[in-house]
């Protein structure tokens, strides 16, 4: 079985930095050729991919968020993070992670998902 679970901060203030880590169970984040994702939604709108770390530690940003996210990952946990700097009321969203076993970055090919952790940005 692979579980998936966000860990948030909930609130956060504008313009601050906002850390998700993402805990993986029932499979490695380092198993050959899979893929881990960030991906949120914003109220009122769809699912919008944040960013993929594959096995190998290579990350993918969308071209939206690459000058203010970082994924990193610690293998000796199996969790994979998300800091995404500077953060503004647009990036209130529910966040989640997910993976798939082959690298991806299309949202449909992610085969396993987290619950989301609501992220609010308000002062």
């Amino acid at each position: 079985q692979v579980r998936l679970q966000e860990s948030g901060p909930g609130l956060v203030n504008p313009s601050h930095t906002l850390s998700l880590t993402c805990a993986v169970s029932g499979d490695s984040i380092s198993t050959s050729y899979s893929s881990w994702a960030w991906i949120r939604q914003a109220p009122g709108k769809g699912l919008e991919w944040m960013g993929t770390i594959t096995y190998t530690g290579d990350a993918y940003y969308s071209p939206s968020l690459r000058s203010r996210a970082s994924l990193s990952r610690d293998t000796s946990k199996n969790q994979f993070a998300l800091q995404l700097s500077s953060v503004t009321a647009e990036d209130t969203a529910v966040n989640y992670c997910a993976g798939a076993r082959r690298s991806v970055t299309a949202i449909p090919a992610y085969e396993d998902w987290g619950q989301g952790t609501q992220v609010t940005v308000s002062s």
